[in-house]
């Protein structure tokens, strides 16, 4: 879905979370007003759409109810006049009383992400969050009374956190059913409380390295129960590309494609080693990934097997593997069973 995305960085917000810094992530630090966001939307948006106006950065449903009915009355016209289908908003999970949930029903608003992090108390707890996992399943359940569509955003590598607490709450997010997942490995920005924990060393981030097979591991898990998953990482900004924003931790230009290349790596090495075959077909749309990003996995498995191919083929199916006559499904091959 096509989404229009306007960042209110801090707006509504009750208190700034230890790794937060929403003015560097999204590049911008003035919120704008309601006029503002009509006349771009003015600009941009098509004469006939589907797509979804986003409010993002801040807890929305935290602003004043004047001011929210302000952002979402200026997206209204542009509704009516099926120039786009309905309004994204993002929040915390304790930010989404009965009250709060009725407004965004009957203002347009068709899908609400929210910022639930981690499912542990502990990890909550040092992360200055200000709320437990218990509301984080009462928000859910309230949206889906309203008839909204639900996104859930999970932050692997928190203060306390480990592998373990990152795919429990992983299992207990899928267990609510949203619609999708945005899932954030932290890394360090320049600013935020955690910089101080770091550079005390009371903090260390995932590498580059273990946030990578981490996320490969939550992304096969979520293709195994069919959860899609809209964005692995933060979006590269001029503040992150340019390394104004990052001190530490695992930020990648192109980390998406890095975690799905993962599972790639362990289908093609797996399915060679059991079929005997170093030549593998993949469909077109899946040849970057497969082959990995600056060819690494290409690069590595002919250091493995001191010969290797990778070409593509459209009559074989998306993520699957062809490897002579034997055709294996990539969700399959790259399982992280043993784990």
């Amino acid at each position: 879905m096509r989404l229009y995305p306007f960042f209110i960085p801090h707006a509504g917000c009750p208190h700034r979370c230890r790794f937060c810094q929403q003015e560097r992530v999204s590049g911008q630090e003035q919120v704008p007003e309601p006029g503002d966001v009509a006349r771009t939307l003015e600009k941009i948006l098509p004469e006939r759409g589907e797509g979804e106006v986003a409010f993002y950065g801040g807890t929305f449903t935290l602003l004043s109810e004047a001011v929210q009915s302000a952002y979402l009355d200026c997206v209204s016209s542009f509704i009516r006049a099926g120039r786009v289908g309905g309004v994204r908003i993002s929040t915390r999970p304790d930010a989404l009383s009965a009250p709060a949930v009725e407004l965004l029903r009957r203002s347009g608003v068709r899908t609400v992400e929210i910022g639930c992090q981690s499912f542990s108390h502990e990890v909550l707890l040092r992360s200055g969050r200000g709320h437990g996992s218990r509301e984080i399943g009462e928000s859910v359940g309230r949206l889906r009374t309203a008839g909204l569509d639900v996104g859930l955003q999970l932050m692997p590598g928190l203060p306390g956190g480990s592998r373990a607490e990152a795919l429990d709450s992983l299992d207990r997010a899928l267990a609510l059913r949203p619609d999708f997942l945005r899932i954030y490995p932290v890394v360090i920005l320049r600013g935020t409380a955690l910089e101080k924990d770091f550079h005390a060393g009371g903090y260390r981030p995932l590498s580059l390295e273990e946030a990578v097979d981490l996320c490969a591991e939550i992304l096969w898990r979520c293709r195994r129960h069919a959860m899609p998953v809209i964005r692995m990482g933060l979006q590269g900004t001029p503040e992150m590309t340019e390394g104004r924003a990052l001190v530490a931790g695992p930020w990648h230009p192109a980390f998406g494609q890095l975690v799905r290349s993962r599972l790639w790596l362990r289908g093609l090495e797996r399915g060679s080693a059991s079929t005997g075959s170093r030549r593998a077909e993949v469909h077109p749309a899946d040849f970057s990934d497969a082959r990995g990003h600056g060819r690494f996995n290409l690069e590595y498995l002919r250091r493995r097997f001191g010969e290797f191919a990778i070409s593509s083929n459209r009559l074989v199916p998306r993520e699957h593997l062809a490897f002579g006559e034997r055709c294996l499904a990539l969700t399959g091959l790259s399982g992280y069973e043993g784990k």
